[in-house]
């Protein structure tokens, strides 16, 4: 699902996960799980010296991989505890994360904003569009996995 309109520079999709929304907030909001549930192939982990937990406006570094290795600081512009969580970097496009209660279970919504973006039409030449509602569809399956696995196990 795109959101209406098909922005080209906001990509959503969402999935029910059926965990409590508590439980899956805590992974999302753990930048060491990043790369654990990254879809795309990009995270390659957490640099050191960040927060374990994210909070309001908390800053947080991640290995990269594009191509090339690079290291990319993000901040917490949007958190709502157990609600919402949203990250962003000096380009300025947002990773958004909804959780709405459904039951027993969660509908998680992942979004990559990038309509702030003054330069956002190298986003749509360079295939990043494209490509994004596959990274998406994948991350949210790996979150499903982990938060799964990890009810299972306890």
């Amino acid at each position: 699902m795109t959101t209406p309109g098909n922005d080209p520079y906001l990509i959503s999709r969402e999935r029910l996960i059926h965990a409590p929304a508590g439980r899956i907030f805590d992974v999302l909001a753990t930048p060491a799980l990043h790369s654990v549930i990254d879809g795309s192939g990009t995270v390659r982990g957490e640099q050191p010296n960040g927060p374990a937990r994210l909070s309001p406006g908390a800053r947080f570094g991640m290995d990269m991989r594009i191509g090339a290795p690079y290291r990319i600081l993000n901040r917490v512009v949007e958190f709502e505890e157990g609600r919402r969580i949203a990250w962003r970097h000096f380009s300025s496009h947002v990773w958004r994360y909804t959780l709405e209660p459904r039951g027993d279970a969660t509908l998680v919504r992942e979004e990559w904003d990038g309509r702030a973006v003054p330069w956002r039409i190298v986003f749509r030449l360079t295939g990043f569009t494209c490509r994004h509602p596959a990274s998406i569809e994948a991350t949210l399956g790996k979150l499903e996995d982990y938060v799964l696995q990890q009810r299972d196990a306890a």
